[in-house]
């Protein structure tokens, strides 16, 4: 036991819309009777990413005697619930699991779909393999992360650079949000027990050249260093309009 950090919800404020379960990647905080619950004071770290999604703010970060944080306790779930951030007690107020945050994997063969549009002008196909795509969402023990070539993109990448779906994405699983309004310290321990549990291959982190956009790329190191692993790691950056700064690395995207 240790006075530290530690989250408390107020119950009387709690609707159980569940929102804030997503946000916790330890999977600490769980709906049940239809209240949000911190199910085991070992299992939050007291960083508060969970805080700005509750709509009623019912959660708070107060300090008092806890048991000490437990990353190895954490460890034991993710690999127990396979996907911590959205377990069975999930659910909003109208009864439904929060879509969101569901964990899905599409069926993608690339020998019969390709992605690009082609010269006949047959309609274009999604490169996309899995859902959730947010880091916000992405629980750290999302099936498609096992052993994934991952790319870490701002959302505005998928805006400026036309050769997402054809180049970017074929065979590999993404993390998109931005830089700029994440919550850095949160979402870097996410990506950093992505990278840590998952047996990542490889790392690639596609951002545009504005500078608050280059907070991915702190976020990367930095989460590669916390994991401990030595993941290679590819930096794309593009322009405004959607040109790869530097078009030496088109090599390093798939074939369309």
């Amino acid at each position: 036991m240790a006075l530290r950090k530690i989250i408390q919800i107020d119950e009387e404020k709690c609707t159980g819309c569940g929102e804030c379960v997503p946000s916790c990647a330890e999977g600490a905080i769980q709906i049940i009777d239809g209240k949000a619950k911190l199910v085991s004071d070992n299992l939050c770290d007291g960083l508060g990413a969970c805080l700005g999604d509750c709509p009623e703010d019912a959660l708070t970060i107060i300090e008092r005697e806890a048991d000490d944080f437990d990353e190895h306790a954490v460890q034991q779930l993710i690999s127990k619930n396979k996907t911590p951030s959205v377990l069975p007690s999930h659910f909003h107020a109208h009864g439904g699991a929060c879509p969101s945050a569901r964990v899905l994997e599409y069926d993608k063969n690339p020998q019969n779909e390709s992605p690009a549009l082609n010269t006949t002008g047959a309609r274009p196909v999604s490169a996309l393999r899995h859902w959730p795509v947010k880091l916000k969402l992405i629980p750290p023990g999302a099936p498609f992360l096992k052993g994934a070539d991952l790319v870490l993109a701002a959302d505005c990448v998928g805006f400026a650079f036309a050769g997402v779906h054809s180049h970017l994405l074929p065979g590999k699983a993404v993390l998109i949000g931005c830089p700029k309004f994440d919550d850095f310290e949160a979402e870097t321990n996410k990506l950093a027990a992505v990278l840590s549990s998952a047996g990542v291959k490889s790392l690639t982190v596609a951002y545009m050249e504005v500078p608050c956009c280059h907070g991915y790329v702190h976020m990367a190191r930095r989460a590669l260093a916390m994991s401990g692993k030595d993941i290679p790691l590819s930096l794309m950056e593009f322009s405004g309009d959607g040109k790869l700064k530097d078009p030496h690395k088109l090599s390093m995207l798939a074939p369309g």
